[in-house]
This record gives C-alpha cells, sequence and structure tokens, in this order.
C-alpha cells in the first residue's frame, strides 16, 4: 500500500509541477525511501548577516547517483518485469553527485541538454529517486517547472488556486490569505472567474507561476520558468524571484542556458556535464569554466563568422549509424531490483 500511495504522489506531483514537503519535517532521501530527520533545523531563521558556513542545510547530495533502463520496445519492457534475461541499456543521468546548499543560498544549475540538470531537480523534488547515494531536503520546496500543467481545465482560475493549495496541504484560511497576492500578480481580470479551456497556455503559465512564487517555499526550484508571458510579465517574474532571493532569504536552485540571467541572480554555479559535477564555486568562475568547456562557440567577429560559414559548408553531414545491441542482462549478473519496475524513461529526465 505504501509504494501504490507513493506512486500515485509522484505521478500527481509529475504533472503538477508543484512538489509540497512539509515544513515542519526535513526529509531524507536513502537509497530511494523517505525519512523523518530532525525537524528543528526548518524553524531556523537564515539571517543576511549569519556567515555561509553557519547556516542550516537546504539541500545535501551524498555521491547520488540516478539509473535509467532502456530498453528495445514496450513488449521487452513489459517482459522485463517477469524476467532478468531481457537486453536492455543502462544510461546514468547523474553520475556521483556531491554537494551541499545552505539556507539563502542562490546556486546555478550550468549544463548542456542531457546534462543531468533537471533529474538532480526532481530528485529534490521528490518526483524520481535516486538508484545510489543520499539525498537531503530541509523544507517547503516550490518547483517552478511544468507551470501549464496540473490544472483542471473545467474549473476557474480561482478554483485552481484552491486545487493547487489543497495538492500543497494548505487549509482553506491559507489560501485565502495568498489568493489575493496570486490574482494580483498573474494579472488575468476577468479571466480569473473563467473556465481554463477558455485560458492560452501563456495565460495559464502566468497563474501558475503566480501560485508557486506566493506559497512562501523555503527552497524554490526555478527551471527555465522566467520565460513565460509577455516582456512586461518576464520583468515582473524577475523581479518576483529578486525579491524572494534578496528579501525573503529563500534558497534558490536556478537552471537556465542563460548565463547573464545565471550571473544576475546567483552566487555561485554547479556546472555539471555527463551527469558529473565538474566545478564548484563562485558565480563568475563557474560561468568562466562552462564556457571553457565549449568546443564549438559561437562566433563573434566577422572573421569568425566567415571561419564558421566555411566549415559549416565543407563538413559532410553525419551518417545515421546503426545502434548498438543492447547487452544482454544474463552476460552481466544484474542485480534484484532488475526485476522490478523496469523503465523511468529519461526522455526530458536528463535535461
Amino acid at each position: 500500500m505504501y509504494f501504490i500511495c507513493a506512486g500515485i504522489c509522484a505521478v500527481a506531483c509529475s504533472y503538477t509541477g508543484v512538489v509540497s514537503c512539509n515544513v515542519a519535517i526535513a526529509k531524507t532521501c536513502v537509497r530511494g525511501e523517505y525519512v523523518p530527520e530532525n525537524a528543528a533545523q526548518n524553524e531556523e531563521t537564515t539571517k543576511q548577516d549569519t556567515p555561509l558556513e553557519e547556516r542550516p542545510v537546504a539541500v545535501s547530495f551524498d555521491h547520488v547517483s540516478k539509473r535509467y533502463k532502456l530498453y528495445k520496445s514496450d513488449r521487452a519492457r513489459i517482459r522485463g518485469l517477469f524476467s532478468k534475461r531481457v537486453p536492455y541499456k543502462e544510461v546514468y543521468a547523474n553520475n556521483d553527485l556531491s554537494f551541499t546548499i545552505r539556507r539563502g543560498e542562490s546556486v546555478a544549475l550550468l549544463g548542456t541538454n542531457g546534462a543531468g540538470k533537471s533529474t538532480a531537480l526532481k530528485m529534490i523534488t521528490g518526483v524520481t529517486h535516486p538508484t545510489e547515494g543520499e539525498v537531503v531536503v530541509n523544507g517547503r520546496v516550490s518547483a517552478l517547472l511544468e507551470l501549464r500543467a496540473g490544472f483542471d481545465s473545467t474549473l476557474t482560475g480561482r478554483q485552481n488556486i484552491y486545487l493547487r493549495g489543497h495538492i500543497w496541504g494548505l487549509s482553506d484560511e491559507e489560501i485565502k490569505k495568498i489568493e489575493p497576492k496570486v490574482i494580483k500578480f498573474a494579472d488575468l481580470g476577468g479571466y480569473i472567474d473563467q473556465p481554463m479551456r477558455s485560458y492560452s497556455s501563456g495565460m495559464k503559465a502566468r497563474l501558475g507561476f503566480a501560485f508557486a512564487s506566493s506559497i512562501n517555499p523555503d527552497i524554490l526550484i526555478v527551471d527555465e520558468a522566467l520565460a513565460v508571458g509577455d516582456r512586461e510579465f518576464r520583468k515582473k517574474c524577475r523581479r518576483r524571484v529578486r525579491r524572494i532571493i534578496k528579501k525573503d532569504h529563500v534558497t534558490v536552485l536556478f537552471v537556465t542556458h542563460s548565463l547573464n540571467a545565471a550571473r544576475s541572480f546567483c552566487d555561485r554555479g554547479l556546472v555539471i556535464d555527463g551527469g558529473k559535477l565538474l566545478f564548484d564555486g563562485p558565480i563568475d568562475d563557474a560561468i568562466a569554466f562552462y564556457e571553457g568547456t565549449d568546443n564549438d562557440p559561437d562566433p563573434k567577429t566577422d572573421a569568425e563568422k566567415a571561419a564558421a560559414d566555411a566549415k559549416a559548408v565543407s563538413e559532410p553531414e553525419p551518417t545515421d549509424q546503426p545502434e548498438a545491441a543492447p547487452t544482454e542482462a544474463a552476460a552481466e549478473p544484474a542485480p534484484e531490483a532488475q526485476a522490478e519496475r523496469p523503465a523511468e524513461q529519461p526522455a526530458g529526465g536528463a535535461s
């Protein structure tokens, strides 16, 4: 029964883009199982003048790895439920990640698509669990991920605020307290009392951002969520995130491909590639390191552009190479866990 309930919660969280951790109870993920930990840390208030090394830990990864199994087809995936001999490939979205983020820090996760940034965020929010290692999360987590997902199109915008609030575990009184703040920030006018099936994707994203940033989280995760809406609303989003960082002293994990945005919001950077942590340090140094790993930087001068054009014309088109056959599970004995649920699809999970 526990595993069924946990699975339902994980699916619900993955569709809503919002994950709730009890603010009074920190949760430690040890080999995929959550157990209560010392709750006193969450009651401490982080002050601006408190030295960083003396602040309580907000997020900690200790030799964390996340492995996915890739089967040749859906039929093979189902067969893998009952047999260890079904061939599959193993892919590590995260591989031996270790880092500690303290309360009030703003940290950028830098890396190319498929580097493993989003997988790390999903383990922090509890949407997925590590294959190996330990993840510690202290406090309530609000994730600005899939802002348009998780709404009931038959309900009005106002009713969906209550729906999301109840998913979060908020009482009606708490929801009423944040309702005016959400409605004012979303700025949807009379549409707030119209069914959401009449909303555009941008309007849904505005309401999603307004709610997720208004519930006073301890840890805020932003994954390319500042590009929603028109130019004026994007400015409002950036101001809201900046206020959360500077005034409310919330721990922020920021995933973006915009280095200027990372430099603007964050003081520290983690560079991830191939699921591994390559660099951890001040944001300017992290950006310099990340740019230094780019083997094909964008041309800046006219001469560089001309050389890049000539290279693009002269290079042959890549040919399709046949995929290597999946390795037989029988050739290398697999652990007992391989007989369990076989494959969480990593599509988009290791971005």
